[in-house]
């Protein structure tokens, strides 16, 4: 199976994927309701919870709005508290932790409700030299334009998960199946793969594509748990995000290429941890990832 040549146009001529990610775009943009406030919305297409990955980006956001200009998120920490209804706006409190020579600190409260349902604390740093090194980029990966895009996929009739029916405004290419396709499939010891992009083109803001990683770091993460069981096809698989961590490492395009590649070392207690890491095409490692998810499974 290969890639689509041709982009998917809408009636406007305006390829469905740079709409898609223009909306993503806005959805970041977030209303400033005061100095340190921020009020933010989700699409209406949104699952019945809000996406874990858009309330990482969106807090991302709202601390970013505070720090200097010079200054770029290098690591981020997040626990998601309580559901996130889409229904309604979700305020962003932001609380100015500590502005040094070289880092800044910031804590975020995404509030709902008058409940607390997402912390997240990010740390910003100054553009600095020193020590280099990185593990290598796996050497047995195909090419993304060797690979179906999630809408040929599920156009074939494979399931798609609850992107299936939303507007998609990044580019995902799995090399293995899909996470929430490969229940029945048997267990897989080795890491999975996606290659991913932005579906389209963002402008050159260094701090707008931090957001988008955060945004998309948290699709198929908690699902490498599952991919490690063999599960029974009839099985009835809840997971839920618990903690998120990433760590920047470089600066990147996420409007070019990206390979995430994912893993679970271990699981226990009905929670499961995942780890991952961006790679360039070129090979170089720019963000990692870990999440503890919720993971539990029925037969009923």
């Amino acid at each position: 199976m290969t890639s689509q040549t041709q982009p998917d146009l809408g009636a406007d001529g305006v390829p469905r994927g740079q709409r898609a990610l223009d909306a993503l775009v806005d959805l970041l943009d977030l209303e400033q309701l005061e100095v340190n406030l921020f009020r933010g919305v989700s699409p209406p297409h949104s699952p019945t919870r809000v996406f874990g990955g858009q309330v990482a980006g969106q807090a991302l956001v709202a601390a970013g709005r505070t720090v200097p200009d010079d200054r770029y998120v290098h690591s981020l920490h997040a626990y998601f508290i309580r559901p996130g209804d889409p229904r309604i706006p979700i305020v962003y409190e932001a609380e100015r932790v500590r502005d040094g020579r070289s880092f800044t600190t910031r804590r975020v409260l995404a509030i709902q409700h008058g409940e607390a349902i997402f912390s997240l604390s990010a740390s910003f740093q100054t553009a600095q030299r020193g020590l280099e090194h990185s593990e290598p980029m796996p050497s047995d990966v195909p090419e993304p334009e060797t690979l179906a895009d999630l809408g040929t996929r599920i156009a074939s009739g494979e399931d798609g998960g609850w992107l299936t029916d939303v507007p998609r405004p990044l580019d995902l290419r799995f090399v293995e199946a899909p996470l929430w396709a490969s229940i029945g499939r048997g267990a897989s010891h080795t890491p999975r793969r996606v290659w991913m992009r932005a579906d389209g083109r963002l402008p050159d803001d260094r701090l707008l594509h931090q957001y988008m990683l955060t945004y998309a770091s948290d699709l198929t993460l908690v699902g490498s748990v599952v991919a490690r069981h063999d599960l029974a096809a009839t099985a009835a698989v809840q997971m839920i995000s618990l903690d998120h961590a990433v760590w920047f490492h470089q600066p990147f395009r996420a409007d070019e290429w990206l390979l995430y590649e994912i893993y679970s070392p271990v699981a226990s207690g009905s929670r499961g941890l995942a780890t991952g890491r961006f790679y360039t095409r070129e090979g170089a490692l720019v963000a990692t990832t870990i999440q503890e998810g919720l993971v539990r499974v029925s037969d009923e």
